[in-house]
């Protein structure tokens, strides 16, 4: 029998189109729940509070550039989504005159638009955000050579891609979409030879880098958190890092202050992958096949799915 159609995009794949049953248990999750869904290869973390949610963000940084030595480039592929954490990032390479000349990192992705990645003059670029939040406030001598900084740009993607193999990436470090996307990692649309099922898990982890079409959630929800609601302005493709890096990196680290996605979503995913549930309607469930994935939250978002009027 086929899936049920989405409730909110009918030409897509997304999470509603789950059976019912893995829907409501992940509802009636309480946060000491989600907090006992920790196992072998997951870790469900909590902060109290805010500062101390981003500084632990921030540290992973700090964590991955450490290990990096001239034999051993390594680094961290990041997010815009949080940003709160890349302020502290400078402040404490700074603080500890961390020298960053053999350490990398990845923008894990970007707006697409006319063909080509956005220019970093667009008010919504991700490239922009992380050189004005993070990397033009690291003192000079000790900034990361810009061959170092990789972000996705169509014509030198294979090299963004090539770089996951010749740089140790240590911690690939995300936040979740409401679509249950990391990076643009969106599930694909109900079409072709996956009108009545979504892709199997083993193609959707072959994808690497590349152009997405983004589900109409995601749009949305960026309009929401970065654009001030302004959805017209929000592009509908993106460049984004690919399960087939995220799965050369050591671990993978997403954290949840509890504004990007919802009380229900951040129960779902996480219920997914303590459980081994891997379905391509829910990319962040793909984490499940991973051997060391962290789920940070900020125990203040964590929420609840009690129907309340507003």
């Amino acid at each position: 029998m086929a899936r049920p159609i989405s409730v909110v995009a009918p030409g897509w794949w997304d999470y509603t189109t789950l059976d019912r049953e893995i829907l409501e248990d992940a509802a009636n999750l309480t946060a000491n729940d989600l907090l006992s869904l920790s196992r072998p290869g997951f870790k469900v973390a909590f902060y109290d509070t805010l500062e101390s949610f981003y500084l632990a963000e921030a540290l992973e940084y700090i964590e991955a550039w450490k290990q990096a030595t001239d034999d051993h480039p390594a680094g961290i592929c990041g997010p815009i989504g949080p940003t709160e954490q890349l302020p502290l990032v400078a402040q404490l390479v700074n603080e500890m005159a961390l020298n960053l000349s053999n350490a990398h990192f990845w923008g894990m992705d970007e707006w697409f638009s006319n063909g080509r990645e956005v220019p970093v003059e667009f008010p919504l670029s991700f490239e922009k955000a992380d050189r004005e939040l993070c990397f033009s406030r690291i003192r000079p001598e000790l900034a990361m050579p810009e061959a170092n900084l990789h972000f996705p740009k169509l014509s030198t993607l294979e090299g963004y891609s090539s770089a996951f193999d010749s740089v140790h990436c240590a911690i690939m470090q995300g936040g979740q979409g409401e679509v249950k996307h990391w990076a643009f990692n969106d599930p694909p649309m109900r079409s072709g030879e996956y009108v009545d099922e979504p892709p199997p898990p083993e193609e959707f982890l072959k994808l690497g880098a590349r152009v997405v079409d983004l589900h109409p959630m995601t749009v949305i929800q960026n309009a929401r958190t970065s654009g001030g609601g302004r959805v017209y302005m929000v592009p509908t493709q993106a460049l984004s890092v690919g399960p087939a890096e995220t799965f050369k990196a050591d671990c993978v680290s997403i954290w949840h202050p509890g504004h990007h996605d919802n009380a229900f979503g951040i129960r779902l995913t996480t219920l997914m992958i303590s459980k081994g549930i891997a379905d391509t309607s829910v990319p962040m469930s793909m984490l499940a096949l991973h051997p060391n994935v962290r789920f940070s939250f900020y125990r203040g978002g964590i929420g609840s799915c009690d129907v309340e009027m507003h």
